[in-house]
């Protein structure tokens, strides 16, 4: 049976596909146990080529490998998020200037469409949807850009930040506050202001470093 299995650098490549997509789309959370022979099992390749891949995404600090107890998804702090958040300011401002500049007609119809989706999201209280589209939107951002270095940082920044941002759409009134502040985004880029994009995407991932340091305030105070 093991010979039918992939084998080598797209097996290796497989399972670590595999594994970024389960944490972003939130099929895998942090703190989970990542079992070597499942692995292999549900995505037909050998157990040293998981090995491989897990070993590689330690190194992206996407999985915490320990001794005597395997792999798990590396769990990330309060304060560790901010910082993420902080350098995802910085990268996604440059992507929105660029955007702003680059995007083709097509594209910024694409934004304005997302722009509705958020709106009507938001009116049908439809919080997993406002977060799915938020994350499309500042996807899109990056891709029209065309900034490939950024989009390949981004990636990783964000892939490990998916839980917190979902947690943050879920919390009562966060999608109606962070709903103009995203708006604002996508009407600088649409409008070709490189300027008020670049304002406008700092100041909505510094409301998302408020909310937070908001979070990690109250953890301190109430434990569980």
């Amino acid at each position: 049976m093991t010979s039918t299995r992939i084998q080598g650098a797209a097996a290796r490549s497989h399972v670590s596909a595999y594994i970024r997509d389960a944490l972003r789309d939130g099929d895998l959370v942090p703190g989970q146990r990542l079992v070597v022979q499942d692995l292999a099992d549900d995505l037909g390749v050998t157990r040293s080529s998981v090995r491989e891949a897990l070993v590689d995404l330690s190194s992206e600090d996407l999985v915490e490998i320990v001794r005597n107890r395997g792999a798990r998804i590396r769990l990330i702090s309060i304060e560790e998020a901010v910082q993420i958040t902080e350098c995802r300011s910085a990268l996604e401002r440059v992507c929105a200037r660029r955007a702003a500049a680059h995007a083709t007609e097509a594209q910024r119809a694409e934004l304005t469409e997302v722009g509705a989706q958020l709106r009507a999201a938001v009116a049908e209280n439809a919080p997993e949807t406002y977060s799915a589209l938020n994350r499309r939107l500042h996807d899109l951002i990056i891709e029209f850009s065309g900034q490939v270095v950024a989009k390949r940082q981004l990636e990783r920044l964000n892939t490990q930040m998916v839980r917190f941002q979902f947690r943050l759409a879920m919390r009562p009134g966060r999608p109606q506050q962070s709903l103009p502040q995203l708006l604002s985004i996508i009407n600088a880029v649409v409008a070709g202001d490189a300027d008020a994009a670049e304002a406008a995407t700092e100041a909505q991932l510094s409301s998302v470093i408020d909310e937070l340091r908001t979070t990690g305030a109250a953890r301190s105070v109430a434990p569980g």
